[in-house]
């Protein structure tokens, strides 16, 4: 079997004409399945958590951040998602996820996600200290923070994320690569102590291959070092292009496959309504 399960549909709209080439995409990938995982930040009721968490001074990461935070965010409720998911479901093989940040008010993000019936849930580090590490505009941030500091705060984030028990999956791990800042150190304790989290609280490991074509690190989140401890701590996997654009869907699918089965891997997971299940890979 193969799927693909964290998507986005923001850059376009709840429109049939814009999601049914997500489709076109997935069917001429071989894909049997795939899962939306709209990012938090579509939707009203997370907004306030933004507001809370994030840098929003006159610094240069603030400025950037308050304007994304203005930008093309919280423009459907979690109601028009489902409805609009339930009549996709009418018609394609799709499962409802979502993709939340590393907000600190855990408590509050169970009180919204408790309300909706999703087929899983995908927690991601986006933030560090209130910093969005992943964006490129403001990517000049890194030169002023230590290296060891953000492995640290990363795994931080990832052990309180998983000690949360809200989540199914957490998302590109180790991404924190991405710039192509790599560490002279040994991050082995890091990768232990994410993979120790993971393990404790059930948790999925998000094989992404969205790194791989939309950041310079050109690579296959998880990264070999932490596959490795991955499979040395038997975490279960899924397989997702993080495609925000419809031609993105599927894309390195068949790569990520034989990339996690030259770790041992013979099986994923897929979803439905919290419940999963391994499959063989495609």
């Amino acid at each position: 079997m193969k799927a693909d399960y964290h998507m986005h549909f923001e850059y376009g709209d709840y429109n049939f004409d814009w999601v049914e080439k997500f489709f076109d995409a997935a069917k001429s990938r071989g894909l049997d399945e795939i899962g939306i995982t709209e990012h938090s930040h579509t939707f009203p009721e997370f907004e306030s958590l933004y507001y809370d968490d994030l840098i929003l001074d006159d610094s240069e990461v603030g400025a950037f951040q308050k304007i994304w935070l203005k930008t093309n965010k919280f423009k459907h409720t979690l109601k028009d998602y489902f409805d609009f998911m339930a009549e996709l479901k009418k018609n394609h093989a799709v499962k409802i996820g979502i993709e939340v940040c590393n907000f600190r008010n855990q408590t509050a993000v169970k009180k919204i996600l408790d309300e909706w019936n999703f087929d899983y849930v995908i927690g991601s580090v986006h933030f560090l200290n209130g910093w969005g590490y992943d964006a490129s505009k403001i990517k000049s941030e890194w030169e002023r923070h230590d290296l060891r500091e953000i492995y640290e705060n990363y795994t931080a984030e990832v052990e309180r994320l998983a000690a949360a028990q809200i989540y199914d999956v957490i998302g590109h791990p180790f991404n924190i690569r991405l710039f192509k800042n790599f560490p002279t150190f040994d991050v082995t304790e890091y990768l232990e102590r994410v993979a120790a989290a993971m393990k404790k609280f059930n948790l999925a490991v998000d094989v992404n291959t969205g790194t791989k074509y939309r950041y310079p690190v050109e690579e296959i989140s998880p990264y070999a070092d932490f596959m490795k401890v991955a499979a040395a701590y038997d975490l279960p996997i899924i397989i997702s292009s993080d495609a925000h654009q419809p031609e993105d869907c599927g894309r390195f699918c068949d790569e990520a496959i034989a990339y996690v089965k030259s770790f041992g891997y013979k099986k994923f997971l897929i979803f439905n309504r919290r419940q999963r299940e391994f499959v063989d890979l495609g």
